[in-house]
């Protein structure tokens, strides 16, 4: 059963993002507006640490749970449209995610559109997985994780590094994924009333800005930019959370049924009445808590650590 402040949530969303006209905001008020809003939910977690890094010539951050530093690594992608998000942005939901998945947690600040259109952020996501290989980490050690744009940038990265050779991950958690840029689903109209906060108008200007000026419309169903298009065979395990009012469901639901035609290991999670994303505000709603709580413990089961756990005063 949904929770009250589930409801007050999403009642919000709906009087905040409904409302907005984003083409008329400099996108340098978009992202300083984006930052602002997701700094309001944060909430500091004990143990867990920020450090401003880079990797493999990416900046991003180092989110780290020092009782369990150095056992795993995940790689995050922050959503935002491949136009907006950051790390700092994401603080809340990548430390809750940190101590969760018993992870370091490094979280790309890839390139935006649109100074930086497609593939920009895809060759940024390469770059950072492809550094963690080279410093030692094993990839058994290793999930890559991300949301909106960023759930459709996970899975486009895992799709590049099998068709380049790479090792792949232990696994892959896509949160909300926007996997289709082209719009074939039919929840992006179907569910375009009960979305309380994308819009297919919002995300068409978005994925303008991630084409590109010299990219036709009929291109987004290239799979690097759409990866509802790839080849999605001999993929890792991947788990995919989705809100079932949202007007990307079908991006989630579409790429799960073709994993799972391909003989692929994929957990689908449709959860009643979520907003887009709603493991950003765990701080609110205890769906958030609890789909990060599942989340942890998927990335736990699928990845070896790389030390021991410690042991506790009953071992």
């Amino acid at each position: 059963m949904r929770s009250l402040r589930s409801y007050f949530l999403t009642s919000l969303l709906r009087l905040v993002f409904k409302r907005q006209k984003p083409s008329s905001v400099p996108i340098e008020k978009q992202r300083a507006d984006f930052t602002k809003m997701m700094a309001r939910s944060f909430k500091p977690q004990p143990d867990v640490s920020y450090e401003v890094s880079e990797l493999g010539s990416v900046a991003g951050e180092w989110v780290r749970y020092g009782q369990h530093s150095g056992q795993r690594t995940l790689l995050y992608l922050h959503g935002g449209g491949y136009m907006l998000g950051c790390a700092e942005a994401y603080r809340d939901l990548t430390g809750r995610l940190a101590i969760a998945a018993a992870a370091d947690l490094f979280v790309a600040d890839y390139r935006l559109a649109p100074e930086h259109p497609f593939p920009a952020a895809l060759e940024d996501a390469l770059s950072c997985y492809r550094a963690l290989i080279n410093d030692g980490i094993a990839a058994s050690n290793i999930t890559i994780a991300g949301d909106s744009a960023g759930g459709g940038l996970t899975l486009a990265t895992l799709v590049a590094l099998r068709e380049a050779g790479d090792p792949l991950p232990a696994a892959a958690v896509c949160l909300s994924p926007w996997s289709d840029l082209s719009f074939s689903g039919p929840t992006m109209a179907s569910n375009s009333g009960a979305d309380p906060m994308l819009t297919a108008g919002a995300l068409g200007a978005m994925a303008d800005a991630y084409a590109g000026t010299e990219t036709s419309s009929q291109d987004r169903t290239d799979p690097r930019m759409s990866p509802y298009y790839a080849d999605l065979d001999a993929l890792p395990p991947i788990l995919i959370q989705v809100g079932s009012d949202e007007i990307l469901l079908d991006d989630a639901r579409r790429v799960a049924d073709k994993i799972t035609t391909s003989a692929g290991e994929v957990s689908l999670e449709i959860w009643p009445g979520m907003p887009h994303v709603w493991q950003m505000f765990a701080a609110l709603i205890p769906e958030g808590r609890e789909a990060i709580t599942a989340i942890g413990s998927y990335v736990q089961a699928n990845t070896s650590p790389a030390l021991p756990l410690p042991k506790t005063a009953n071992q």
